[in-house]
C-alpha cells in the first residue's frame, strides 16, 4: 500500500522523507480517526495533499481511495500454525479476541480468517492501554493473573497487560507499524515469553497455570 501511494506521488517530485510524513500525518489523526484502514486511507489522502503542496490531482486522489478499497477487501491470510494453535487452545481454555480499529473492517476480517467460531468474546477496542484492558477483564470477570495475551506489539499487546499483572506471550512479526516499536520494559518480564512463531502457547499456558497453582 505505501510502495503503490509512493508510486502515485512520483510525478510530483522526490520525497525522501514521505515514509516519516505519513506516519507523524497519521499519529495526529489517530484522536480524530482512530485505529483502522479507514483512518490510514484519510491519512495518506491528508500526506498527499501537504507533500505536494495540494498539487496532487482528484484523479490521483481517487487512486489513493481505491487502494483504500482493495486494502480493506483484500483476503485474509492467516500465519503459518495460527488456525491450529487456535483451534488446540480453544479446546480447553475460552478465548478472547481483542482487536483494535474500525469495527465494521475488524469484524469482517475475523469472518474471513474462519476463526471466529473459536472466540467466546470479541472486543474490538478504540486503543489498547492498560485501563482499556482492565475494563474487559472487570467485566468478564478475569483476574489478572489468568489472562494471557498473545500478539506481535510489545506497546499494544504485551506491556499493557504486563502492567496489569497478566501474562504476556510476544510473537514477533516482520511488519510492525513504526510507533508500534517500544523496548521490552524490566517491569512484568518473568511473566512474559517470546516465540518466534504460533505453536508453543499451549506450553506456556501449562506453565502460567502450574505458577498460579503455587
Amino acid at each position: 500500500m505505501r510502495d503503490k501511494f509512493q508510486e502515485i506521488l512520483q510525478a510530483y517530485g522526490e520525497f525522501p522523507d514521505l515514509p516519516q510524513a505519513v506516519d507523524r500525518i497519521e499519529i495526529a489523526n489517530l484522536p480524530i480517526y482512530g485505529y483502522g484502514s479507514m483512518s490510514f486511507v484519510l491519512s495518506l489522502v491528508e500526506a498527499a495533499l501537504e507533500l505536494t503542496s495540494g498539487r496532487v490531482s482528484a484523479a490521483d486522489i481517487g487512486l489513493i481511495l481505491e487502494l483504500g478499497k482493495q486494502m480493506i477487501q483484500r483476503p485474509v491470510v492467516l500465519l503459518e500454525g495460527v488456525e491450529q494453535a487456535v483451534r488446540q487452545l480453544a479446546q480447553t481454555h475460552p478465548l478472547m479476541l481483542v482487536t483494535k480499529g474500525d469495527l465494521r473492517h475488524q469484524r469482517a476480517k475475523l469472518k474471513g480468517s474462519g476463526l471466529g467460531e473459536y472466540f467466546y468474546s470479541v472486543e474490538v477496542v478504540s486503543d489498547k492501554t492498560p485501563a482499556v484492558y482492565a475494563d474487559i477483564l472487570r467485566r468478564r470477570q478475569v483476574r489478572a493473573g489468568r489472562f494471557l495475551m498473545v500478539g506481535n506489539s510489545l506497546r499494544s499487546d504485551i506491556l499493557p497487560v504486563l502492567e496489569l499483572g497478566g501474562w504476556a506471550v510476544h510473537v514477533p512479526y516482520h511488519i510492525t507499524w513504526s510507533p508500534e516499536h517500544v523496548e521490552m520494559d524490566c517491569a512484568g518480564r518473568e511473566r512474559s515469553f517470546e516465540n518466534e512463531g504460533m505453536g508453543e502457547e499451549m506450553e506456556e499456558v501449562r506453565n502460567i497455570e502450574e505458577t498460579n497453582e503455587q
